[in-house]
């Protein structure tokens, strides 16, 4: 029997963007197509903690933030000091951004509330779109409450400071450490889970968005997934971080919403804390949707193209989601830049362990997206479709997807176009949207009953089967 479900949720809306066409070229949204609908995380997995965010609640982020650090000890920051709060890019793409910095804030008047000190700084780093935070603290206006120059983006190619670990000498950012204290704020979403593999997730920054492009680069090219973790620890763990370490401030999204924050003088006690609720939790979605035999995945989300959401995780672990990225006994994922090196010439994978991209993607159709992440690989192994020049444009004129349009199969001119393409090509009417939409997944009503019937095994098989082997891999994290 058909289930009636709510109709599709309105998106995170487009954004004025550098990476991005301008929002008036984006013309219509996948959610308004006929046939689509809302599927909350909580009707597929009704044991889903309680969240508070959807809807929006500024005051409870507020409140959960203040009630996470009172049990943080700030002691060491005297009213002359000088405390960097380091962020990451990634933060504000959840849940429209809003949440992250409401806890920016909430950080920033505690600490002068317990401490007395004054000069307080935002450090926000990325990845390779180099000014995207520098947007993001002008959007949320937090270069007015830090101040006047007080609120920065930091880019991998700035200026480094080296940094002496057990493995030698590593590189920072040397804005992120330009202050007598640092306050690592984050958020425990799993996002690459393809390259950390939820390994020491909550360190990932420290040789990530606080790193040199030459540190950055081990996760990437050097030493693979699961590999490059213990670059981040090196770096968290040297006398030159600790002596400048104060606390980390998380919040804590899962496919179903915010559920709380939470706040540690101890990284590695945050860590287990975050890995147990995000195996539990993102670990449910992913393996459903690895259960997915066919769809058509419509990407339509201000972010580049592995990194639009959708159900609360990113299209990029959608497309690694045919095998186990949270298994460890699985060695390659399906796409990382490490494993798009064994292709050859002729795009097909040089070691026979290394899995193709999820068969079950039959076509996409990227109807919002930005650049500024080489996503060409994508584009040669999915069958795409383009909608609209000015989408082909932007990506012709980025150096690093200038042949994204000559692999996709076609540029349309809009959205119905290319669903009636898309429709054809796949011969399936089961359609997942990666849109932001918050607590569920906007999707066709045909791939809502493939997942509401899939999910009370996968729950079970979750809980008793997957949940002890992803733990006992990870030195039993409680």
């Amino acid at each position: 029997m058909t289930r009636k479900l709510e109709k599709a949720l309105k998106p995170i809306p487009p954004r004025e963007s550098v990476y991005g066409v301008a929002t008036s070229c984006v013309a219509a949204r996948a959610a308004d197509l006929p046939g689509m609908v809302f599927l909350k995380t909580t009707d597929l997995f009704p044991e889903s903690p309680k969240v508070f965010w959807p809807p929006e609640n500024p005051e409870e982020m507020r409140r959960a933030t203040r009630e996470a650090l009172a049990g943080v000890d700030m002691s060491m920051i005297k009213p002359g000091d000088s405390v960097n709060l380091l962020g990451s890019h990634h933060s504000w793409t959840i849940l429209g951004g809003q949440p992250y910095t409401e806890m920016l804030k909430t950080i920033k008047e505690v600490i002068e509330e317990r401490t007395g000190c004054k000069d307080i700084r935002l450090r926000a780093g990325v990845g390779l779109r180099f000014r995207e935070t520098e947007e993001y603290i002008k959007r949320f206006g937090l270069d007015k409450v830090f101040g006047p120059g007080k609120a920065r983006g930091m880019a991998p190619i700035d200026e480094g400071i080296p940094i002496e670990t057990e493995i030698g000498t590593l590189y920072g950012i040397k804005r992120a450490y330009d202050a007598t204290w640092i306050v690592h704020t984050h958020n425990s979403d799993v996002r690459e889970i393809h390259f950390h593999r939820h390994v020491d997730r909550a360190v990932k920054p420290f040789s990530m968005s606080y790193a040199r492009i030459e540190s950055r680069s081990t996760y990437h090219h050097n030493l693979g997934p699961r590999g490059a973790n213990f670059t981040a620890r090196a770096i968290f763990n040297s006398k030159f971080v600790q002596d400048k370490w104060a606390f980390a401030c998380f919040f804590k999204p899962t496919p179903a919403g915010i559920v709380g924050v939470t706040a540690n003088n101890d990284l590695y006690a945050l860590n287990r804390e975050v890995t147990a609720l995000n195996l539990a939790t993102y670990g449910k979605m992913m393996t459903l949707l690895g259960k997915v035999k066919e769809a058509i995945a419509v990407l339509d989300f201000c972010a580049p193209v592995p990194y639009v959401f959708g159900g609360g995780v990113i299209y990029a672990n959608f497309c690694s989601a045919n095998i186990d990225l949270l298994d460890l006994e699985e060695p390659l994922p399906s796409y990382t830049w490490y494993t798009e090196s064994y292709y050859g010439e002729d795009e097909k994978p040089l070691l026979p362990e290394t899995p193709p991209m999820n068969p079950a993607i039959k076509a996409c159709v990227v109807n919002y997206a930005w650049v500024g992440y080489p996503s060409v690989f994508w584009a040669k192994h999915t069958p795409t479709i383009i909608v609209g020049e000015d989408h082909a444009r932007l990506f012709r004129e980025d150096s690093q997807n200038i042949e994204f349009p000559d692999y996709a199969k076609e540029v349309v001119p809009d959205l119905d176009t290319a669903m009636s393409h898309a429709y054809a090509m796949a011969k399936t009417d089961k359609v997942i949207i990666f849109d932001g939409a918050g607590g569920g997944i906007n999707c066709s009503q045909s791939l809502a009953e493939e997942l509401l019937a899939k999910a009370p095994a996968v729950s079970k098989e979750v809980e008793t089967t997957l949940m002890p082997k992803w733990l006992k891999q990870r030195g039993g994290a409680d």
